[in-house]
């Protein structure tokens, strides 16, 4: 095909494509998108198909990234599809901040340590393990306990509320 039947194409069957497009998912802005990736990927293989079959082709083309754009959207889902009013919740907690800083009082104080200059000051385990005078794996070990306990004191419900 050569680029002046292309364009030819591109006149004639471009609409068509849209109200096509338009017509199965009723979004003017994803239509428009679809008829332009549509035509992209016609050009790029414009060379190998016949002008008698364009408009086949065409039509094909268009309702195949049509359904591959749906399915991409299934897999993720718009903020806006959600009702917010769903996702908030009527009960008053309190401050997550004092839930923390009253489960931190708790902690051994190796592994208050440990999780402070990991979690809040940002330091490695090798630099912990020098400041705190213990080898990096005793570093990781009190770090994970600390954090176990962490989550399963503020995962209580009692705790929070």
């Amino acid at each position: 095909m050569t680029v002046s039947e292309y364009n030819k194409c591109v006149d004639n069957f471009s609409d068509g494509v849209y109200r096509f497009i338009l017509h199965n998912i009723r979004d003017r802005d994803e239509a428009k998108d679809i008829v332009q990736d549509t035509f992209e990927k016609f050009w790029i293989t414009h060379a190998n198909v016949n002008f008698e079959k364009a408009k086949s082709y065409i039509f094909t083309t268009a309702y195949r990234t049509m359904v591959d754009k749906i399915r991409k959207a299934k897999k993720s889902a718009k903020m806006e599809d959600y009702h917010l009013e769903t996702l908030t919740t009527e009960r008053q907690y309190s401050d997550i901040k004092q839930v923390l800083n009253e489960a931190l009082t708790k902690l051994p104080e190796i592994q208050k340590s440990v999780i402070m200059l990991r979690d809040y000051e940002g330091y490695s385990y090798q630099e912990i393990g020098e400041i705190t005078n213990l080898n990096e794996s005793q570093v990781k070990v009190y770090i994970y306990r600390a954090r176990t306990f962490l989550k399963e004191y503020i995962g209580s419900v009692e705790n929070i509320i």
